[in-house]
């Protein structure tokens, strides 16, 4: 319990780190920190379609980082709570558009239609609406796997973007906002290469650094470029030969990796 609560405060601190100053190095830890809640909910769906569940986990990561992008720490809820609904979302829109509708097992479509004629005959013997476990009493199944066969159906269902789903006190999230976003992904993909390319700037001399800053950033003429450093124009065209080249060397590696997943 202890472990448990000390996993939930490093999460929550990294998450305030992060809102205040978004980084791929914080980004990655509060991914290795909220890897259960890909896996559980991976394997739920799992369950409930044909897709291997290492695929529906790689699904579920994309939409957790699509969750840590957008939480706000200061809102006042648990990020669980906030997360699960952009993993599930994820998963559901990669089933939908492959497949039209998703298909629900045999023996759950048949727990379905037993436990909703179970539901009409009990509301008419009790005079109330039954609960789930007096269903699943009914029709001889085990609460969860009558809980399971609902959650399955729900799924099936086409659902509206402006469904809420996700709601606390005066903020809620629908379907359309879990959906990505290509201007975001965009600006992501930038913001990464940018902060690559800074890592690796910082392994290049001082000299190096301002002359590719002011000839390649800035525009800047060699000449003035020259001046502003201290040395001659010549040596310029030289630091910007060997930091191009040692820059190249150095984002190589992350380029292939990259390529690679």
């Amino acid at each position: 319990m202890a472990t448990q609560s000390s996993c939930s405060s490093d999460s929550m601190e990294l998450l305030i780190a992060y809102y205040k100053n978004p980084s791929v190095e914080v980004r990655n830890q509060l991914v290795q920190l909220n890897a259960g809640l890909v896996r559980k909910m991976a394997h739920r769906v799992s369950y409930q379609c044909a897709e291997p569940y290492e695929d529906l986990e790689q699904l579920g990561y994309l939409g957790l980082i699509r969750a840590i992008e957008r939480f706000n720490p200061h809102q006042g809820y648990a990020f669980s709570s906030f997360a699960v609904p952009y993993i599930r979302g994820e998963m559901l829109h990669y089933l939908r558009d492959r497949s039209g509708v998703m298909k629900m097992p045999r023996r759950w479509q048949e727990i379905q239609q037993e436990g909703q004629k179970a539901r009409k005959e009990l509301a008419q013997t009790l005079g109330r609406s039954p609960k789930e476990a007096e269903i699943a009493q009914a029709i001889k199944v085990s609460l969860e796997e009558w809980s399971e066969s609902k959650v399955a159906a729900q799924n099936c269902r086409p659902l509206s973007l402006d469904s809420v789903v996700f709601e606390q006190s005066d903020f809620q999230v629908t379907l359309a906002e879990t959906l990505p976003d290509p201007r975001y992904q965009s600006w992501q993909s930038q913001e990464e290469e940018r902060q690559e390319l800074e890592g690796a700037m910082s392994h290049l001399d001082n000299k190096t650094q301002a002359a590719i800053e002011l000839v390649l950033v800035r525009d800047l003429p060699r000449k003035e470029a020259a001046k502003r450093i201290g040395v001659s124009p010549m040596t310029v065209t030289r630091h910007l030969q060997r930091g191009v080249e040692q820059l190249v060397s150095l984002l190589q590696p992350q380029s292939t990796e990259r390529l690679a997943s």
